[in-house]
């Protein structure tokens, strides 16, 4: 199967509306995926036949890559699902394109499917990693740009606070020495 930027690669696409259009179809990629809910927890989850196929990898070599590597991947990332939860699942399709499965699928949460995009080598494996790390530095950029508008907004909010307070204090100093001061005398003409 050739990959989605070979495709793109050879519509003469330029490098930057190819990985815009690449960030888009992973995108809908992974939202299209992420549909299981795991029925322990109500997390969403894909399974590892769908991950294979949306990286362009086989079933058998996308576990094989998970032993290999099974440190990266602790159990709030991968998990097996249970006879039940798998007939559970199957029941809700009205029919079933995956033919027969000799062993229960592989579960990964959101976190898994991030790693599992570092372990695999397919360029489609590939280009997800890249714009997971690109996701993840905007990300930061973001936070950080937000915590320097929040330290100013701060500032400014003190700064006000303080300026409303010295209104606040003359304005009492200037009640204050009306309600002291005595009666004037009237200047001007009295009128009879």
């Amino acid at each position: 199967m050739e990959s989605i930027n070979a495709v793109l690669i050879h519509q003469s696409l330029p490098q930057h509306e190819r990985s815009f259009q690449l960030n888009q179809i992973a995108i809908t990629q992974m939202r299209s995926l992420l549909g299981y809910k795991n029925l322990k927890s109500g997390n969403r989850v894909m399974l590892d036949f769908d991950l294979a196929e949306m990286y362009e990898v086989e079933t058998r070599a996308l576990n094989q890559a998970v032993k290999r590597n099974i440190t990266r991947f602790p159990p709030d990332f991968i998990f097996q699902l249970t006879g039940l939860e798998f007939e559970n699942l199957i029941s809700q399709f009205v029919t079933s394109s995956w033919g027969g499965v000799r062993k229960l699928p592989f579960a990964f949460t959101e976190h898994g499917v991030t790693m599992l995009a570092s372990v695999l080598r397919s360029d489609q494996a590939i280009a997800i990693n890249i714009q997971i790390v690109r996701a993840f530095i905007a990300l930061r950029q973001y936070a950080l740009g937000y915590a320097e508008i929040n330290q100013k907004l701060e500032k400014f909010m003190l700064e006000t606070n303080m300026q409303f307070s010295d209104i606040y204090q003359a304005l009492t100093e200037m009640a204050d020495k009306t309600q002291n001061e005595k009666p004037r005398k009237s200047i001007g003409y009295l009128k009879k």
